[in-house]
Parts: C-alpha cells; structure tokens; sequence
C-alpha cells in the first residue's frame, strides 16, 4: 500500500460533522492514486509517497474563496441563492445562474427582488416550494432533518450503492501508456480529457487532472456561458472551448476519437441523446474511460433532478446538524462538491492503473449525496476510501491559508488562488498554465 505521510493541524476546517477527515481522505485517495499510476508509467522500483496537509487541504477546500481577481474578491452566491422561511419550514434555492433565477422567479410568480420572493415562500410548505420549483426546471429543496432524509426514497437509493461506483464495460485491450519520466512525476501526461462538467466538483477533477500532467479541454454550449469567477478558480491548467452539441456532432467525434477520458457532470440522462452515455461511448472509442458526476444519483426518484453542493446539504440533514436554533446551518466549505471531485479524480486515476493491467472501457461514477451519507453516517474516520490511515486528533495549530497561496498573471488578470493539496514525492507542485476566458479556444486538441 502506498505511504502516506499526514501533517494533521487544527483549527482548519471547522464543524459539527468531521469535514476535515473527509476532505483530508478525499485528498490522501486521490494524492496516492496518482503516485501509484505515475509510479507505473514511470518504472519506478517503488511507489512515491504521498503527502497530505491539512493546511493544503483547507486553503483547496475553500479555493473559490480565496481567489482575487486584480484583487477583487469572486461573488459566490447570488442573492437568491439561500435558506428562506416558508410557512412550515425552510427552503434553500440555488440561483446563480441567470436561467435558473428566471424559472424561480416564474414558479413563484414574483419580479426579481428578494423581499417578494421572501414573501411568497412565507405563504407556502417547504415541500410545495421544492415541487413547483422543480417542475418549472428550477431548484429549490426542503430542508429535511437527518430522519427526514432517511426515510425519503432516494435517501433509500443513494444508501444501496458504494461511496465510488466502477464497471468494465467491455473487453477493450489493456492500454500501452507511453513512458514518462520522473521529474517533475506526471501520471497523466499525455493524456487527453474532454471535460464536460459544470461546478463545483466536476471541474475540480478535471482541474486536479490538469496538474497531472493531463491535456483538457473544457467543452461548453455557447448558450450556457460559466460564471466567470467560477471559471477562472476551477479552470487552471485547462483550455476552454464552445460546442454545440446538436449541431456539430463532427467536431465532438473528433475529439472523442482521440480523446482518453471524458467526464461528465449533467444530471443523470442529460447527455444520453447525444450518444454520451458510457456504453455508448465506449462503444465509438474502446478504451475510454467515463467518469459520470451528479447530485442525487443516477438512480431513484430523483435521479432527474438538478443539484448542487448547498441543495444537498439542505436535503440530506447536513444543514439542520450544523445549525441552531435561530436556523440552517452549511458545512465550513463546500466539501461535497470538493470532496467528491478528488474523489472522481481518484478514479479516473485507478481505471487508468487497471486498463494497464487488466484493459477494458470503464466506467466510474460518483454522487454529491452519497458522499453526504459517507460523511454523515459512516462513523470512526480512521481510514479513507480504500484504507487511508488519518488521524482524528492532535496536530499543530494552522498560522491562515497564506503558505498555500499562489498568484499568478492570466488573460483574466493578476489572480491570487490555492494550490492544490494533491501532493506527492517527485510529483508536481502548481498547474502549468492559468485560466482562460471561458471559450477561449478552439475546440481541438492542442
């Protein structure tokens, strides 16, 4: 097993629900994923160590806090995104993005103004809030107590499949990866990733991707532009590009002709028209490994649904455990979204460890609530994903964020931002190239 040094600090992280020792997990799994596949490509005699702080791991965990653009600091949640009082409850709404303050505001029937919205939701159940708003392709979810959620169908659904779930898809050769060498350690080099993922925790796998060496390139639909300080924290190492899927399937062919991974992050189904499914991409390129992210699951009643880090906190009893009595509560970070994606990167990592020995197209996927469920309910933290030893107590105090910061000039201007915490002996230490503007680039490999 690989080595896994641990400088474990306190005061980072902070909460009732032990979010360190997950996001410390998240990290350890996917910081050795890497080592262990670099070691591979590399011919390494041994397994590089891995190295996991707590001070990296926070400072990451935070990264669109962090972030100063021209030192200006990002808007994170728009207005109406946030916890309301309804007639019976509480409701939180996610509305960052332009079109989906639009089906808000038209499922409530209210002008843009956050008095009359607080209003209508005053008259209203909680549970009503959530179907009407859902119906109309917005979002907003109940806040549900963590009996509530237990009790809820899809609670029953997410509880049934593993923390990280793999398929082989088929019987594909095992991959022949081109010889790398050790300095800087570049698992991915490479390697080429279509990224088609929006926040938080997709893109933060592809982002960790990118520092491993990997080529990706972010594909979006012109009409669905990123939020742009969104993009710029989550877009380092990468190239951005506009695609229309409909109406150039060419392209998108071609891409995926060459490409060795694609990672997606829709809600479940989305992308299966445009033959994005796993088998089916397997089936046009053999060997490739699929990576599928969502909120709820690919499965359950809600498998349809949109969502997102702060929604399922609401959903699945996170928010009432971290509140008090004046109200909701969130976790110190957004750990789903952050955890999740390490945890995505780490299994992208491993499929491409097994296709060198065993081949085969695989399939990973992964969910925002049943990383909730890890966090709530699977007790002890003594160990990760796959036996990561990680200690729950003792350590030095953390002296602020400012070690793990960087700043760097871009196209979008002079940013301050966090390193990653993926860290490993040999390994590399800070991303090759900034954030572009969103659509930047051509949508072809480089």
């Amino acid at each position: 097993m690989t080595g896994i040094k641990f400088v474990v600090r306190e005061g980072v992280l902070q909460g009732r629900l032990p979010v360190r020792e997950l996001a410390r997990a998240c990290v350890g799994e996917c910081a050795r994923a890497a080592a262990e596949l670099g070691s591979l490509r590399a011919g390494l005699p041994e397994v590089p160590t891995a190295r996991v702080d707590d001070g990296a791991v926070a400072a990451a965990f935070l990264s669109e806090r962090h972030l100063l653009i021209d030192g200006r600091a990002p808007v994170t949640f728009a207005p109406l995104s946030r916890f309301w009082r309804t007639a019976d409850g509480w409701v939180r709404t996610h509305a960052n993005y332009p079109h989906h303050r639009a089906r808000l505001l038209d499922a409530l029937g209210v002008p843009d103004d956050p008095a009359a919205v607080e209003a209508a939701l005053a008259e209203r159940s909680a549970l009503d809030v959530e179907e009407t708003v859902y119906a109309a392709g917005g979002l907003a979810v109940a806040l549900r107590s963590p009996e509530e959620w237990a009790a809820h169908p899809q609670a029953a659904e997410v509880a049934k499949r593993p923390l990280v779930e793999r398929r082989r898809l088929d019987r594909a050769p095992a991959r022949v990866f081109a010889p790398i060498g050790a300095s800087p350690l570049l698992p991915a080099a490479g390697l080429r990733v279509l990224d088609l993922t929006r926040v938080l925790a997709g893109p933060v796998a592809t982002r960790t991707l990118a520092l491993l060496g990997a080529d990706v390139l972010r594909l979006d639909a012109p009409h669905l532009p990123e939020l742009p300080d969104q993009h710029a924290d989550t877009g380092f190492g990468k190239r951005s590009a506009t695609l229309d899927l409909a109406g150039d399937r060419r392209t998108f062919e071609e891409l995926l002709a060459q490409a060795d991974v694609v990672v997606t992050g829709y809600r479940p189904g989305a992308l299966d028209r445009f033959g994005l499914s796993p088998e089916a991409l397997a089936e046009r390129r053999p060997g490739v490994v699929v990576a599928q992210l969502s909120a709820w699951g690919a499965y359950g009643p809600w498998a349809g649904r949109r969502g997102f880090d702060s929604l399922v906190q609401a959903a699945t009893g996170i928010a009432v455990l971290e509140g008090a009595t004046e109200g909701p509560g969130a976790l110190p970070a957004q750990a789903l979204d952050h955890g999740t994606g390490y945890l995505l990167a780490a299994a992208v990592l491993r499929a491409l460890t097994e296709q060198a020995r065993e081949g085969g197209s695989r399939s990973v996927r992964l969910a925002l609530a049943r990383t909730a469920l890890w966090l709530t309910e699977e007790k002890g933290w003594t160990a990760g994903p796959s036996g990561t030893t990680a200690g729950n107590a003792g350590g030095a105090p953390c002296d602020g964020p400012q070690r793990w910061l960087a700043e760097t000039d871009s196209a979008l201007g002079r940013l301050r931002y966090a390193r990653s915490p993926v860290s490993f002996q040999g390994g590399p230490v800070d991303w090759d190239r900034p954030p572009v503007p969103w659509g930047t680039d051509a949508a072809r490999w480089g």
